[in-house]
């Protein structure tokens, strides 16, 4: 059982429209023009031919025969129009003159072939469509290793996402998965895939193709959700990063034990950088040019090279915050940190001009 909790007396219907889009795959691609404003098109294509037809075979009246009454109006000739394009003919007006029969061969036959194009034309353009994105999808999902998905495209998913593209990682690598459809619909037009769907439930997850994804980020608005997520994850995938955030402190705990290798509480978080702000502005606009990625200084973690091998830590050229050596993370004081070697990994405060992209390589 599948039930989202939500608040109002329209809660149902809200959960019975979400169910509908429950688990669709959106992939990103360029919309020339909507889809309704092209059958418009040719809807009014079509009414185009059909009042040439009438107004050709109204003109010409006379040249034709009504089995009913021997003449024929502007109803009748409404009639004969929509019947002769539509192929139907029942042979109840019929052209009798030279000129209305070469009028129809001249004029009219071309109208009606004009016709079923733009008809037969319309339901093949659908019926491509549906397959060429069938194909696209099928071959996102063969081609798909080692991604990103990140669960909830709010403030914070999006302030991750923009930080992991910062440091190099392809749009293509990415999935979004949020119960919005419009919230999707915002990231495809920004080059990502998406799956519209609520995270909490394994079958949503699975189209993202969480269980063949490397890391995934969980930062939904709720913090009983980011739970439930982390648990569904983790069951589907073992060896994925997964790095969620909570807004109260006190659920950090437990989203650790449902999983997750990092929690991040950003109500905890804003509130010490309020503070540092407080007791010392420029402490506190330091930490945040390091928070934002990509402008000023960057915090950034990448391998030891081989020159830097048996030397102190501060005898490198970037300054180290923390060495981390398996799965200890050493603080730069730290004796144990120097000297340094090939597997380690530093932990460096760089210039974002001259800072590399992050590189979180096992």
């Amino acid at each position: 059982m599948f039930h989202v909790k939500l608040p109002g007396q329209d809660a149902m219907a809200r959960h019975a429209d979400e169910h509908l889009v429950s688990g669709r795959v959106k992939l990103p691609r360029r919309i020339v023009e909507r889809p309704l404003r092209q059958v418009s098109k040719r809807l009014l294509m079509a009414l185009m031919v059909l009042a040439i037809t009438v107004f050709i075979v109204w003109s010409d009246r006379a040249g034709y025969h009504d089995n009913s009454d021997g003449r024929v109006t502007l109803l009748d000739a409404v009639y004969y129009a929509t019947v002769t394009l539509s192929t139907t003919g029942y042979g109840d007006i019929v052209p009798y003159s030279d000129g209305a029969r070469l009028t129809n061969v001249l004029l009219i036959t071309p109208l009606r072939v004009l016709f079923l194009i733009i008809l037969v034309g319309t339901t093949l353009e659908v019926l491509t469509e549906r397959t060429r994105e069938e194909w696209r999808l099928n071959r996102w999902r063969s081609n798909l290793r080692e991604h990103t998905v990140i669960v909830g495209f709010g403030t914070k998913g999006r302030s991750a996402m923009q930080t992991l593209c910062a440091t190099g990682l392809r749009k293509d690598q990415i999935v979004i998965v949020d119960p919005s459809a419009k919230v999707i619909e915002a990231a495809n037009a920004e080059g990502f895939v998406g799956v519209v769907g609520d995270a909490t439930r394994s079958d949503v997850l699975i189209r993202a193709e969480l269980q063949k994804a490397r890391q995934i980020v969980v930062a939904p608005q709720r913090d009983d959700t980011a739970v439930l997520v982390t648990l569904t994850a983790r069951q589907l995938n073992r060896g994925a990063k997964i790095v969620a955030a909570v807004r109260e402190e006190e659920n950090a705990p437990l989203l650790r034990q449902s999983g997750a290798d990092a929690v991040i509480t950003s109500s905890g978080a804003a509130g010490r950088l309020l503070g540092l702000s407080v007791l010392s502005p420029s402490a506190g606009t330091v930490m945040e040019d390091l928070i934002q990625q990509g402008s000023g200084l960057d915090l950034i973690e990448r391998p030891v090279i081989k020159a830097e091998v048996g030397r102190s830590v501060r005898e490198t050229e970037d300054l180290v915050v923390s060495v981390l050596r398996g799965h200890r993370l050493l603080g730069y004081d730290d004796p144990a940190a120097s000297p340094l070697q090939l597997t380690d990994r530093l932990i460096t405060i760089v210039r974002a001009e001259n800072g590399s992209p992050l590189d979180s390589s096992e």
